[in-house]
């Protein structure tokens, strides 16, 4: 049960399998409420994705960052991540633009009301939502409440990141040996 999640937790004719599949499952059998994320308190997954390289790299970066300062890791090289590419196609409810009360759910460091936001749409009849990532000015990230809303995935870049004791400072592309500074 550990290795392959809680398949339970997909409604059976939004599970995908297929070449790639894992990566499109694991955010939604491996849930817990010990990971919260921007709009599920952890008692469902969301896959999360961004538009662009950039967006997907400063969202993960914060995320990995805030996990390392609450486990107290020493500085170095942590853990390699992957660039997955996918396609989206779905019925996403769009966040972006400036409308009243979107303010609250974009929020960067308090998820209450975008947890809030993310049940209630979940529990509708919504797939997901297209919103502005709060990392990368401009940049646009989807949360998808469904596997089969994504298609297509393939593995792009092994990006390797670097932790200072205090944030995610540096990533390396292992293939290169390439080293970018962040921020």
């Amino acid at each position: 049960m550990e290795s392959i999640g809680n398949l339970d937790l997909v409604p059976f004719g939004r599970r995908v399998g297929g070449v790639g599949a894992t990566w499109l499952m694991a955010p939604f059998v491996h849930v817990s409420a010990d990971r919260p994320s921007r709009f599920s308190r952890g008692l469902f997954g969301v896959l999360y994705a961004g538009r662009e390289f950039e967006t997907a790299l400063l969202e993960t970066v914060h995320h990995h960052a805030r996990f390392m300062a609450r486990t107290k890791e020493p500085p170095g090289w942590t853990s390699q991540f992957r660039e997955i590419v996918l396609d989206i196609d779905g019925h996403l409810h769009d966040l972006r633009g400036e409308r009243p009360g979107f303010a609250a759910v974009l929020v960067p460091d308090d998820y209450g009301e975008s947890q809030a936001l993310g049940e209630l749409l979940r529990d509708g009849t919504s797939e997901g939502l297209v919103y502005p990532s709060v990392r990368n000015p401009g940049g646009e990230c989807a949360g998808l409440f469904y596997p089969d809303l994504a298609s297509n995935p393939r593995q792009g870049r092994h990006l390797d990141y670097h932790w200072d004791g205090t944030r995610v400072d540096l990533f390396r592309e292992p293939e290169s040996g390439s080293v970018f500074r962040i921020g």
